[in-house]
């Protein structure tokens, strides 16, 4: 089962709403209804809780996103920790925004957290729950992109997001990855297109046109 649950982002109030952090936003929300409190120890912010019957460490890396691995991979060797104990929550560029998904290992999909985590283990074998912030827009590189906050219409969504990400990580802890795939993986929280207007059958109505019979040519 899941002994530790990190959230991905960068530390100070400059990148605090941004799209990178919210890894950090998720953990923040399940550390709320768990109750816990973060604690600045060494490169990280730390927090015990209890997830169902376990004691879960929860981390925020204060390493900077890209060499999160500096903040991660110490305090696993330090508790003995295994990969497949692990649960990382980031932002995903390839997924929509309004998208979850729950996978165990596979490649970082660029995500320079994950990347240098993976790197540093040796292992991509961890638990990771990723969040969809969706690709850039046109002219809008991707470290600009990734480092933008949230736009006001998009709040809304990004607090339902949280809310369900924060959901996704107790399940995981609980009850396994596989669980919570099948449970959170179809997640969509984007508008619905409109369902198109029936199409209406046209009637064309003949008008009866008396005719006057046609009278017999006197002969």
């Amino acid at each position: 089962m899941i002994r530790l649950i990190v959230g991905l982002g960068n530390p100070g109030l400059q990148y605090a709403k941004n799209r990178h952090n919210i890894g950090f936003m998720v953990l923040d929300e399940l550390a709320r209804r768990l109750n816990a409190s973060f604690t600045a120890k060494g490169n990280s912010h730390l927090a015990e809780a209890r997830v169902g019957s376990s004691k879960v460490f929860l981390q925020k890396p204060q390493t900077f996103m890209n060499i999160s691995g500096n903040a991660v991979v110490p305090l696993m060797r330090f508790h003995k920790l295994e990969p497949a104990e692990v649960l990382v929550i980031h932002d995903d560029l390839d997924l929509p925004f309004g998208r979850i998904r729950v996978r165990t290992g596979g490649s970082s999909g660029g995500q320079n957290g994950v990347k240098d985590i993976a790197a540093q283990l040796g292992t991509d074998g961890f638990v990771r729950l990723k969040m969809g912030i969706s690709r850039p827009p046109p002219l809008w590189s991707v470290p600009n992109w990734v480092l933008s906050n949230f736009a006001p219409e998009e709040l809304v969504m990004l607090e339902q997001m949280i809310g369900i990400g924060a959901d996704a990580a107790a399940i995981i802890a609980t009850e396994g990855a596989q669980t919570a795939q099948n449970k959170f993986n179809s997640t969509d929280l984007r508008p619905k297109p409109p369902k198109p207007e029936p199409k209406q059958s046209i009637v064309l109505e003949t008008a009866e046109t008396n005719l006057e019979p046609s009278q017999s040519t006197k002969t």
